[in-house]
């Protein structure tokens, strides 16, 4: 039988290649963060997969998995290779689209007087989850940042995604009529 060229066993020892051919550990800050885009791409994913009714633009959603891939591909090489190897850019304009898909959902939202626990139904629970990994993504993209040049609007991307999740998932929850339900702090 044929070996399958799924697994390659070069990384058997600890070590992993960029795509220049370089070798760097698994537990480089590089690697980590490029690893923690593509958990943030399963979880959006996940969520998609939730979302029966169609409550969420899949069209934007399939665009915004495909630059969180162009954003892996470029945590996945050296800076001075991207145009080498001619990696995608992450556009403006898809910040942009994003923006206004927040603008559409928040119209139509309640406007907020406290702040509110996640939670909800499947999918807007589960956006929630998606939101707190692109922070989390974000924040290890800006400690990133301090040593190494990172993509232009990766920052901006993921800034504004973690906003787009809350948005989404409130207005699933609306659609759902799921009342969100308010922090209150503890005395």
């Amino acid at each position: 039988m044929k070996k399958s060229n799924v697994y390659t066993r070069g990384g058997d020892k600890g070590e992993t290649s960029l795509v220049s051919g370089a070798r760097l550990s698994k537990g480089h800050d590089q690697i980590d963060l490029y690893g923690e885009v593509d958990e943030l791409n399963s979880h959006l994913g996940y969520m998609l997969s939730l979302d029966q009714k169609d409550y969420i633009n899949k069209d934007l959603n399939q665009k915004i998995q495909s630059a969180l891939f162009d954003l892996g591909s470029r945590l996945a090489c050296e800076p001075e290779n991207w145009e080498k190897f001619k990696l995608p850019n992450i556009g403006s304009g898809l910040i942009e689209q994003i923006e206004q898909e927040i603008d559409r959902l928040d119209s139509e939202l309640e406007k907020m007087k406290y702040f509110i626990l996640p939670g909800g139904v499947n999918s807007a629970a589960y956006g929630h989850i998606v939101r707190t990994v692109a922070r989390r993504v974000e924040r290890k993209l800006v400690h990133y940042s301090a040593s190494s040049k990172i993509p232009e609007n990766s920052l901006e991307l993921l800034n504004r995604l973690s906003d787009y999740f809350f948005v989404v998932s409130r207005y699933i929850n609306m659609k759902e009529s799921n009342k969100e339900t308010s922090w209150v702090p503890n005395e």
